[in-house]
């Protein structure tokens, strides 16, 4: 067989996908020839196929094979495509003669593998030799920062390859990643470039699209595809993942996103593109953070076949995960059940689902999926459990992997400092303060402040604060102003915290303002309350903690007549209170209870245990806290206000299925999503006393522990 024939031969393999095929026949040859090297040393890089290229390589040298210009460039391209740089540089330098194509097949190297400083310097050395060819500008210009971007981009001008529409889009990109960290870079000079294309190809639009977009001028990214689709120019998938992620940065548009997300989803299902995994991800994402309905988009993803890997599993979880995390945690089951392999990424997003959840075991099964991976020894993976563990309720399980953890960093400590906070164990905290053997940051203040908080501790809180700065030359934010004035508020020092509010170094913040109004709310003073209201109603309009606690405060004082006038406010505002909503799990699944119990199945029953409960606990000291009902009404209607709270049903229904495991050490676990009132605190006290077992609330600030009519909080929080 000819050396043509041979070539021919093995180029037909390679390009119908039998590799494999053609190094068998390559290996029988008895007399190999250069063409033939070189066409599989080029299926090789293109291929990735490094130890069957190294093979080849020995073969040629073995067989003492004169590697020629030719066949030295494709060796080159072949290790440099592969990674092996240091491999490919010292062949290039070893060339008794390069062309043109030998320096760019390493420049391309340099370039794709993460080595700007390299690609750079090659491609300056190539000046001193040959004229760059537009592949040389592209991957050079890829690899640049705005200053060296610059100088190529002034070479490009000088040599006319600007005109080049591979050399244009490297230019694009170029001014808009190294523009993207400068919030005063607006993208004009990828703007001006774009403009002033004689021709454009898909990767130029793409490019400019994603450009504004990375500038954060998503409405300029939708204004461009649109004027893109109107002129009839395709696009592809790139172009509508990038299109989309503007969307849901398109903060200040004055028009309606989540109907422009809906054509675009429309668009994308009649082109077929809807049915990428990126594309479906992407939409999913958007209907998320736009407010829309992502049911349909994540039914499309579950129906994309073959397609679907740990990245885009990881992506969808991602997406789900904020404001749906059951629906996130099925989403991971569904993954494992298509035996798909999470990686580190998705175990984090999964644990820190887990801690928004209801129940503790998913938690758990985590966990151990974690050991049986082989990312028991991950520092952040160990991190991330230490706040699904507190948040779950098991501050012994925190404690146990912190102490595990071989590395710890400022995560770590941090992460345990907040799970004593969580559950009011300050002592705890600030004992393992003491031990901290890695620098402080101003997260790690906030977490032992807040644990003081809790813990009515002052004096150390006000050390602490001190300290902060004096010690470790870390300058108090508003997160540590908010704490100080939780911590004296708290304690009734209402004039010193508001004191600190008007030293403080920058404006008070909303946290700020309703630590001091809680703190009204606890000790009855309503002249600063209504200052205190005014300044959060005016910081956040529609947030309803200012309203609430002041109609509270009215209510409580007998001012009804002011309590009504902040709920029409609320009214005339649309603002909207989020309704008080209790969970509990019961032989594997959960039961949410709003007050009043209104919807749920066996209310009747749950009304009638809870109402002997109600007789039992008054001849035990309970007494009704009516003065916390809002309205005026008659006494025994406010009475009846406080019985059917979310939390006493939640309660009245675990101890009708009392003898279920799930509750196992004689613990009932309920989660709250806001703060339990004073009424409810009393009930679940006597309650714990009452029936000989230890009642576990997490509501939206802390963990309340009651056991034998007593509260870990010790009546602080």
């Amino acid at each position: 067989m000819s050396e043509a024939e041979m070539a021919r031969k093995l180029r037909t393999l390679c390009t119908q996908g039998h590799f494999r095929d053609a190094l068998s026949l390559f290996y029988s040859l008895n007399t190999p020839h250069s063409q033939v090297y070189a066409i599989l040393f080029h299926a090789c890089s293109r291929l990735g196929y490094l130890d069957e290229g190294r093979r080849l390589h020995q073969h040629m040298l073995d067989h003492n094979h004169e590697a020629g210009l030719y066949v030295s460039n494709h060796l080159i391209n072949m290790y440099a495509k592969c990674g092996c740089l240091d491999l490919a540089r010292k062949l290039f330098d070893k060339m008794p003669e390069r062309n043109i194509v030998s320096w760019t097949a390493l420049i391309t190297g340099y370039d794709q593998h993460g080595r700007p400083d390299d690609c750079f310097c090659l491609f300056s050395s190539l000046i001193a030799h040959h004229r760059p060819t537009e592949f040389a500008y592209a991957s050079v210009l890829s690899s640049c920062n705005r200053i060296r971007g610059q100088q190529v981009h002034a070479l490009a001008l000088k040599t006319s390859f600007d005109a080049y529409v591979y050399v244009a889009n490297a230019l694009i990109t170029m001014y808009s990643r190294s523009g993207c960290c400068d919030q005063n870079y607006d993208g004009n000079d990828a703007w001006f470039i774009f403009q002033a294309m004689s021709f454009r190809n898909l990767i130029s639009w793409n490019s400019m699209i994603a450009g504004f977009h990375l500038c954060g001028r998503g409405t300029k990214s939708l204004e461009l595809f649109s004027r893109m689709h109107f002129e009839g120019i395709g696009f592809d998938r790139a172009t509508l993942v990038t299109v989309l992620a503007s969307m849901c940065s398109c903060y200040d548009a004055d028009f309606d996103l989540l109907m422009h997300c809906y054509r675009l989803h429309c668009l994308a299902t009649k082109t077929g593109f809807a049915l990428k995994v990126e594309v479906a991800t992407a939409l999913v994402k958007a209907y998320s953070m736009l407010g829309g309905d992502a049911t349909d988009c994540r039914k499309l993803f579950l129906e994309i076949r073959g397609h679907r890997d740990v990245v885009s599993w990881t992506g969808i979880i991602t997406t789900c995960a904020e404001k749906d995390p059951e629906e996130a945690f099925l989403l991971f089951c569904q993954m494992r059940w298509e035996g798909v392999d999470p990686d580190r990424y998705t175990f984090s997003i999964v644990i820190k689902t887990c801690a928004s959840l209801a129940t503790g075991r998913h938690g758990s099964s985590i966990h151990a999926q974690i050991i049986k991976a082989g990312f028991q020894d991950d520092t952040v993976l160990a991190n991330a459990l230490i706040h699904a563990y507190a948040r779950c309720g098991s501050i012994s399980h925190s404690e146990k992997v912190f102490n595990s953890i071989m590395d710890r960093d400022t995560v770590s400590w941090n992460s345990m400092f907040k799970a004593y906070a969580l559950h009011g164990q300050a002592s705890e905290a600030l004992d393992l303060f003491a031990k901290m053997n890695v620098q402080p940051d101003a997260t790690t203040f906030v977490a032992l402040l807040s644990a003081c908080s809790h813990a009515g501790l002052v004096d150390q809180g006000t050390k602490i604060f001190k300290t902060m700065s004096e010690c470790y030359g870390i300058a108090p934010q508003c997160d540590h102003y908010a704490c100080m004035v939780d911590i004296l508020g708290r304690a009734g020092r209402l004039i010193e915290a508001e004191d600190l509010i008007n030293r403080m170094p920058m404006e008070p913040d909303s946290v700020v303002w309703s630590a001091l109004l809680g703190a009204c709310r606890k000790h009855n003073e309503p002249k600063l309350a209504e200052l205190a209201a005014a300044k959060l109603m005016n910081l956040e309009p529609k947030n309803s903690l200012g309203y609430v606690l002041m109609s509270n405060i009215y209510s409580s004082e007998g001012s009804f007549d002011d309590a009504a006038l902040i709920r029409k406010q609320m009214r005339g505002f649309r603002v909207r209170k989020n309704p008080g909503l209790s969970w509990i799990e019961i032989g594997n699944q959960v039961h949410e209870f709003a007050a009043g119990g209104q919807f749920h199945p066996q209310r009747d029953a749950i009304y009638a245990e809870l109402e002997v409960l109600i007789g039992q606990l008054k001849e035990i000291g309970y007494v009704p806290e009516i003065n916390l009902a809002l309205h005026d009404t008659e006494e025994e209607h406010k009475e009846e206000q406080l019985y059917y709270h979310s939390e006493k049903l939640a309660l009245a229904f675990a101890l009708m299925n009392a003898g279920n495991p799930c509750f196992g050490g004689g613990i009932i676990r309920i989660m709250k999503n806001i703060r339990i009132c004073v009424d409810c605190h009393n009930f679940m006290k006597l309650a714990s006393k009452y029936v000989q077992k230890e009642i576990l609330v997490r509501d939206a600030n802390r963990f309340h522990h009651f056991r034998d009519g007593l509260c870990s909080c010790i009546d602080y929080w």
